[in-house]
C-alpha cells in the first residue's frame, strides 16, 4: 500500500505544483533557520573536552577587596583567577595528578632560517601538565619535561602555524629560536589545536572566548624570571609599579587548573585550599567569606555565560518562524486536502476505509516534509558558510561555530521533520472525516 499511496502522492503534487512548491519552500525555509541558529548555539555551548569534565577543574579563591565584591551584579562570585602567591602555593601540592598555571605574556620570535625581522607571538606561560591534561596533540615532539618547570630550562613548544610560518612546516623540533632574545630550543610542534570556546582561558585572555590559541608555549617561571607583566586578563584592587610589587601584591592573573580523577582526591585538594585560607585569615587576607571552588569543565563553561543572551533570543527566534511555517503549511494543506474531496469521496464510496484515506494524505505530508527537510539542509549548510564568511575577518564567535555539526543538525532535521508530520495530522485527519455522499451527488 505505501508504493500506491506514493503514486498518489505524486500525482497530488503534479496537480498543484505552485502550492507543492510553496509548502516545500516553507518547511526549508524554517528549518534552514533552525539549523543555522541551532548549529551556532549548540557549537557555542559544548563542552570541547567533554571526556575529561569529571577529572579537570578550575581553581578558585576570593582573594577580593573585603569592601566591595569582584563582581557587583554577582556578589557571591569569587574572581576567576589567583594571585602570584596563591597560585604558586596552591600548585606546590602533590595531591592532583596534573596541575598547571595559565597566563599570556608578549614574546617575540626570531632567528628562524630566512626570517626577516622579529614576529610578535602571543605566548603561553604555563607548566608540563598543561598538554597532558588538556591531551594537546602534538606533530612533531613533545612537552617539555617536569624537571624543565623548575630551572627554568630555556625550552619551547611551538603551534603548527607558528610553525609552518616559521619553518615551512618543516620538523624544527631540537632547532633553537630566540624569543625575547633568548636562545630556547623547540622542544615540541602542535598539531591543529583550536578548541571552541577557549575552555581553558575564558577570563578574557588571549582574544576572548572564542579567541585564537596561543602561538607558543614556554615553561611558567620565565614570567617572573624575566619580569613579564601579563599580556592577558589582570584585575586588581590596589595600585601596582613595579613587577615585584604584582608578585606580592592581591591582583589576580593566574589562572589553574588540577586534574582530580577521584572523589577523594577532590576532597583532599577542597581541604587544602581551605586550610591555606584560614592560616591566610589569621594573616590578615581573606577577609571576605571563605568562597573556594573547584569548578569541572562544564560548570566553568556555564559560570563565564559562553552561550549569550542575544544566541538564546536568535533561537527563539527561528523556532518561532519554523512555527508560522507549519502553520502555513497546515493552512494550505488542509486547503489541498478539501479540494480534492470528491476524489477521497468517490474512494470511500468504493470501499476505502477513514484509516486508508487518512494513510493516504498522511504519506503525501511525510513526502513533503522529507523533501523540505533536504532543500532545508542544503539551505541550512549554505546559511552557515554565509555567517562564516560574514565574520572571516573580524573576532566574532559566530564565525568560529558556524561550522557543519552533526548533532545539531540531526536535532534540527528530526524536529523539524516530526513537527511537519504532526501539522499534517489534522489536515489528514480532517479530509478523512468527510462524508462521501455529497460529493458522490455532485458528480
Amino acid at each position: 500500500m505505501l508504493g500506491y499511496y506514493t503514486r498518489l502522492a505524486f500525482k497530488s503534487f503534479r496537480r498543484t505544483p505552485g502550492l507543492t512548491a510553496l509548502m516545500v519552500g516553507a518547511i526549508a525555509f524554517g528549518i534552514a533557520a533552525c539549523i543555522v541558529t541551532l548549529t551556532v548555539h549548540h557549537a557555542m555551548g559544548r563542552n570541547p573536552i567533554w571526556w575529561k569534565n569529571n577529572v579537570l577543574y578550575a581553581v578558585t579563591m576570593d582573594s577580593w577587596d573585603p569592601h566591595q565584591p569582584y563582581d557587583p551584579p554577582h556578589p557571591n562570585r569569587a574572581p576567576g583567577q589567583l594571585t602570584y602567591r596563591d597560585a604558586t602555593y596552591l600548585y606546590g601540592s602533590d595531591i592532583p595528578k596534573r596541575k598547571a598555571l595559565l597566563s599570556f605574556v608578549t614574546g617575540t620570535l626570531s632567528g628562524a632560517p630566512g626570517q626577516a625581522a622579529p614576529v610578535w607571538t602571543m605566548t603561553r606561560i604555563t607548566n608540563a601538565g598543561f598538554f597532558h591534561m588538556f591531551d594537546v596533540p602534538f606533530e612533531y615532539g613533545g612537552p617539555w619535561s617536569a624537571a624543565a618547570d623548575q630551572g627554568p630550562e630555556p625550552v619551547i613548544v611551538l603551534s603548527r602555524r607558528e610553525n609552518e610560518k616559521l619553518f615551512d612546516g618543516r620538523n624544527s623540533v631540537g632547532h633553537t629560536i630566540l624569543w625575547n632574545h633568548l636562545r630556547f630550543r623547540i622542544v615540541g610542534v602542535l598539531n591543529h589545536w583550536d578548541p571552541q570556546p577557549r575552555f581553558d582561558d575564558l577570563t578574557g585572555g588571549g582574544g576572548g572566548n572564542f579567541g585564537r590559541p596561543a602561538r607558543a608555549f614556554v615553561p611558567f617561571k620565565w614570567g617572573p624570571a624575566l619580569h613579564l607583566f601579563p599580556n592577558g586578563s589582570m584585575s586588581c584592587w590596589a595600585a601596582v609599579n613595579t613587577y615585584r610589587e604584582l608578585l606580592g601584591s592581591n591582583c589576580v592573573w593566574i589562572l589553574m587548573w588540577v586534574e582530580l580523577p577521584t572523589r577523594a582526591q577532590r576532597q583532599r585538594f577542597l581541604d587544602f585550599m581551605n586550610a591555606y585560607w584560614a592560616q591566610q585569615r589569621t594573616m590578615g587576607r581573606f577577609q571576605r567569606p571563605r568562597n573556594n571552588h573547584l569548578w569541572k569543565v562544564s560548570q566553568w563553561l556555564r559560570l563565564h555565560h559562553i552561550v549569550s543572551n542575544s544566541s538564546r533570543l536568535l533561537l527563539r527566534l527561528a523556532f518561532a518562524f519554523l512555527a508560522v511555517c507549519l502553520i502555513n503549511t497546515v493552512g494550505i494543506l488542509l486547503a489541498k486536502f478539501l479540494r480534492g474531496a470528491p476524489i477521497a469521496g468517490v474512494r470511500r464510496a468504493l470501499g476505502a476505509t477513514r484509516r486508508q484515506i487518512f494513510a493516504q494524505h498522511l504519506v503525501e505530508v511525510a513526502m513533503l516534509a522529507l523533501v523540505g527537510s533536504a532543500f532545508g539542509l542544503l539551505l541550512g549548510l549554505g546559511g552557515l558558510a554565509g555567517v562564516r564568511a560574514l565574520y572571516a575577518h573580524s573576532y566574532s564567535a559566530y564565525g568560529k561555530v558556524a561550522h557543519f555539526d552533526l548533532i545539531g543538525i540531526a536535532w534540527a532535521l528530526a524536529l523539524a521533520a516530526l513537527s511537519t508530520l504532526v501539522a499534517g495530522l489534522y489536515p489528514a485527519w480532517r479530509i478523512g472525516r468527510v462524508a462521501p455522499a455529497r460529493y458522490l451527488k455532485s458528480q
